[in-house]
């Protein structure tokens, strides 16, 4: 019993300096879909505000594919970030420990979801996915949420087929991102693609907020080049992620500069939310299952 209680008071000796350990730098992870320099650019400001905060040197890492965000956070090499929903869905089933999801973007309706679309070029004369029968269909990155998991399973519901090239598509390819499926139909590279928004206000803008409007914002295209040929049903706006192993009060003080990033910078906070919107407001893992049980289908 005597080395039993040693071994405990040795452990819990060992264990108390770990609880207690000061972080030296903190590090951002920014998800693919846009090229690296504007993803630095507009994620700068929140940069220097989590240094002010922390005190402590802080990095923003922009990987060129989903997946370096996630393993970063399973690697433990990335502190927070922005996920998607099939990205967390991924990292959750990777290892359920890893990250703490503590926020979501909140549009400015109030709600949390957006949608994947489909677009093609107005001249193309493709109107519809039965107009994209035996054409390029380009899909984002793997862990895309909208760009990839949901068309992938909602467009076969729609033709009746599969996202094979050959079955009813021509062909279906990846073109790595958002960004680069926005350009590939623009240029004529792809015939359709799939990208994500949020649903709100004019097509000619880009919506409110997403990739369109990033694109719009980035003088990449002109909406009105463009036409819209398919929609989603609302999808779960993916979570900013915590690292679950980081000191509590890091944990804290990064939710709440998050949380109130909207009211401290506007201009910031449009930048780092991808357009306009409400705020950043809580959530939890329960808001996720869906996506989570999705992942696991495909997978399979």
């Amino acid at each position: 019993m005597k080395k039993l209680i040693a071994a405990l008071v040795a452990t819990t000796a060992l264990a108390a300096p770990a609880l207690a350990e000061e972080i030296s730098e903190f590090r951002i992870g920014i998800l693919g879909g846009e090229n690296a320099q504007d993803r630095l650019n507009n994620n700068e400001c929140l940069r220097q505000y989590t240094e002010e905060e922390l005190g402590v040197e802080t990095k923003l890492f922009a990987p060129a594919d989903y997946n370096g965000v996630i393993q970063g956070l399973l690697g433990g090499t990335i502190d927070m970030a922005w996920l998607g929903a099939s990205g967390y869905a991924k990292t959750y089933l990777s290892d359920p420990e890893a990250v703490e999801p503590v926020l979501v973007k909140v549009n400015v309706d109030g709600g949390y979801g957006y949608y994947s679309i489909g677009f093609a070029r107005k001249d193309s004369g493709i109107a519809s996915l039965e107009d994209m029968k035996d054409k390029t269909f380009g899909f984002g990155d793997p862990n895309s949420t909208s760009g990839y998991l949901i068309p992938s399973i909602e467009i076969p519901q729609a033709t009746g087929a599969t996202m094979e090239s050959g079955d009813y598509f021509g062909e279906v390819k990846f073109t790595g991102g958002h960004e680069q499926t926005i350009v590939a139909v623009n240029n004529g590279d792809v015939d359709g693609g799939v990208t994500w928004a949020d649903g709100l206000g004019n097509w000619e803008d880009g919506f409110n907020s997403g990739a369109l409007r990033r694109a719009v914002d980035a003088g990449l295209v002109d909406m009105n080049d463009l036409v819209m040929i398919w929609q989603s049903q609302p999808i779960p706006e993916g979570p900013v992620v915590l690292r679950t192993a980081l000191p509590a009060d890091v944990k804290e003080k990064m939710t709440a500069l998050m949380a109130g990033l909207h009211e401290k910078d506007a201009d910031c906070f449009y930048g780092v939310a991808a357009g306009e919107a409400k705020a950043f407001e809580p959530i939890t893992h329960d808001a996720y299952e869906i996506i989570i049980e999705a992942r696991k289908l495909k997978s399979n």
